[in-house]
């Protein structure tokens, strides 16, 4: 199935989209690096008092992190306007996804390499709502070089759910990414109509 219309008379129809993942995988740099217009983002900075609770391991030059979400918006091919909502990371800032994801189309589960393991909660929780969902690794430089089919394995992902890659920092990267979104919302059925809450 092709995405877009190309109908330049046609207002964009308006998509929820969510950007989730561990922390530190890169959901920030995504939003800012793709929208259109400045993000809102709702970052603090870490602190002494959260060393206890945050692992910086793979992170340690992280300074700040989402606490309760990032925000742009992107148009693609005239036909889309997403409205990328950014989810924090931490377990202890989890209980706003549920208000997120009200109305969302789909989610990317954007995934360092470098920690795997922290984007299997993001997984679990669409799998569970049985939300449209793609998985994007965030090739990071030093990130180890995992196969998609490994990456898959380990995720335990049903066959048809795409596994990418991408480069959060570039917004070309970024954009083929949300268009992978839309059509894997359209092969299952999801219309991108009326999506917004």
């Amino acid at each position: 199935m092709e995405f877009g219309r190309h109908d330049r008379w046609r207002l964009p129809t308006a998509v929820k989209v969510l950007i989730a993942g561990g922390f530190g995988a890169g959901k920030t740099t995504m939003v800012g690096a793709v929208s259109e217009t400045r993000p809102l983002r709702t970052e603090e900075a870490l602190t002494q008092a959260g060393a206890q609770v945050d692992d910086l391991s793979g992170v340690e030059r992280k300074l700040a992190t989402t606490v309760a979400m990032d925000f742009g918006r992107i148009t693609l091919r005239n036909d889309y306007m997403l409205y990328l909502f950014g989810t924090p990371g931490q377990e202890r800032f989890w209980f706003v996804w549920d208000e997120l994801a009200l109305g969302a189309l789909g989610a990317v589960v954007l995934a360092d390499t470098r920690r795997l393991e922290d984007c299997f909660p993001s997984v679990d929780y669409f799998e569970k709502r049985d939300q449209p969902f793609i998985v994007a690794l965030n090739c990071f430089e030093g990130s180890d070089p995992f196969t998609v089919g490994q990456v898959r394995s380990a995720l335990g992902l049903e066959p048809g759910i795409p596994v990418v890659r991408c480069d959060a920092r570039r917004r070309d990267s970024g954009r083929e990414v949300l268009i992978t979104l839309m059509e894997h919302a359209m092969r299952r059925g999801v219309a991108p109509v009326g999506t917004m809450s």
